[in-house]
This record gives C-alpha cells, structure tokens and sequence, in this order.
C-alpha cells in the first residue's frame, strides 16, 4: 500500500479506535487495514498500537506520530487546493450532524446551496436530538444549540437563538395563559427528555435580569424534538422551544407566544468539530460556509455573531 494511503489508514484508526471501524470508513477489507499498519510499524520499527481484545489505542509512539501525520495530511490538501478560487474542486466525504430543530426548510433549503456550489463533495446528513461522539462515529462536525460542556471539540459560536414560550389557542381558551413564572405550576408543560441523562431539560426565563431554571412535573414527556413541537400544536400543554423551530406554527396561529416579558436570554448556536492542526477542505469550507450564512436564514429568530468573534 502507498505511504500517503497507508497514513490515511493509520489516522482512522487512532480516531475510530477500531481496526473493523477503520476499514468500514475508508472502505476497504479489515486485512488490508491490518496489513497497513503493520507495514507502517515495520518501517518505522516502533509500535503504533497497543491492541487488546477490547479495545486499540495508540503507543506513546503512536501519538507522536499521529500528530506528525495530521500536520503532513493537512499541508498536503492545502498545497492541492492552493490554486482553486471556485471551491469545485473540492471533494471527498464530509458527514454534518444537526439536531431536529434546526431541520427545518430554510436550513435545508440553504444546504443545497452549498452542494451545489461544492458537487464533488459527497455529503451526509444526520438529524439526531442525542450527543453525538465525533471522533468514534466518524462524523466530521456538528450544530448545536446551546451552552456547551467543555471538552476537546473547537466549537465556533454561529448565531445566538431566541426562545419562544408557547400553547396552542385552544389549550388557552380551556385553561388561560400564565401570566407569571409561579403560574406555571398550575399548568400541563411538555417536558423534552435529555437522551443523554434521561432527565427534563430545564426551561430557562428572565425575570428582572436575572435568570431562572423551571422545570416541570405536570404534562407529558418527549425525547424528540419534532413530536415535541406537534404536542403543543395539539394542545398538550405549554412549551418551550428555539423560535426557528415554532416560526411557521406561530405565523400561522397554531401556537401562540405565552410569557413574553420573561423570554430568557437567546442561547448560542455552535459548530464543532474536532480540535485538529488542519480542517480536511472540504470540512473548512462547510464551517466557514454556515458560519457565514446560518444567521440569515431566520433573521427574526437568530441573532447574527459579529464577525471575528468565537472563531478558533
């Protein structure tokens, strides 16, 4: 197998932890992995990997040369594209995963913008709600919306979401609106069930500056953020939820904006990938390319990131 090739190999799998991963993303026979990286030792006369029935994790040799490797991959792709100015040439596989609600027509809409103007690039799309582990699922970025835990991701800040309290009319007409935080207590909410911890994600509002959590036992409970959406639009209770996900519901008058003067402070809308010395291009350009244009898409429902701000 050719060094550049065999190179490529050894990085799936000190990302993907897996010989039978690695051969899976790169598409070729789990012999073949096996035989690259075993070359790959015999030349340099290190060990790379220490494997174990369970699990494959890289020597202290092996992160030294991992690191070295990374470096050369990313000056090689970007001494190839140098000369392009259109962005056509670039290709390769690139995997994005969104959370539900930010599948919306807009976004996808926008997204074929930007396969159109990049046609060699072989996109997939995830849509999940639950946290997604990058490195081991091999996907190459990911939106979210909200504060985010610390770890080794980059994650840059893409626009800032506002959030919008809302019933249905007819959930009104039979039991009011509230009129204050306290009167929730007295209301059916649906609750949105953390996939990660199985718990109801708290409701966040602003009540004279400062913030405050409420979370609800009363009403149902949902683990997916479109079913979430359509129980209140069937008048199960209150909810709450990204603006950008309700905008035609609340056009429309399916759902109607309850406890505006407590509208907690817009949350931020990420992309993150993994904290590497080089973007693959193609990854580079999708980040810089939502950086650029996801603000736009719901003027209404996004505040737009000053330019400069959050870049890594």
């Amino acid at each position: 197998m050719e060094l550049l090739q065999s190179m490529q190999v050894f990085v799936r799998v000190a990302e993907l932890g897996s010989f039978t991963k690695a051969a899976d993303a790169t598409q070729l026979g789990r012999p073949q992995v096996t035989r690259a990286i075993q070359e790959l030792e015999a030349s340099l006369g290190v060990r790379l990997f220490q494997r174990t029935t369970r699990q494959v994790r890289l020597t202290t040799e092996g992160e030294q040369f991992y690191e070295r490797v990374m470096d050369i991959l990313g000056r090689l792709a970007e001494t190839t594209s140098m000369f392009d100015t259109s962005g056509a040439s670039l290709r390769g596989k690139l995997r994005v995963d969104i959370p539900s609600a930010l599948s919306q027509p807009a976004f996808i809409t926008s997204l074929r913008e930007f396969t159109h103007s990049h046609p060699q690039i072989e996109m997939a799309l995830g849509v999940t709600d639950r946290t997604v582990d990058l490195v081991a699922e091999g996907v190459d970025c990911v939106l979210r919306i909200g504060d985010l835990p610390d770890s080794s991701l980059v994650a840059r800040r893409i626009g800032m979401a506002t959030m919008v309290t809302c019933a249905a009319p007819g959930y009104i007409q039979e039991f009011g609106a509230p009129d204050t935080l306290e009167a929730l207590d007295t209301h059916r909410c649906i609750s949105f069930l953390s996939g990660q911890n199985h718990r109801r994600l708290p409701w966040q509002f602003s009540q004279g500056g400062i913030d405050r959590g409420y979370v609800s036992h009363r009403g149902i409970v949902v683990n997916e953020s479109n079913a979430y959406v359509q129980c209140g639009v069937a008048g199960f209770g209150i909810l709450q939820a990204p603006g950008i996900a309700l905008e035609r519901y609340l056009a429309e008058g399916s759902l109607v904006e309850v406890l505006e003067n407590y509208r907690p402070r817009p949350r931020p809308v990420s992309v993150l990938y993994p904290s590497r010395t080089h973007l693959a291009p193609q990854v580079h350009a999708f980040v810089d390319w939502v950086s650029q244009r996801f603000a736009l898409l719901y003027p209404v429902w996004l505040e737009k990131i000053a330019p400069g701000l959050n870049r890594p």
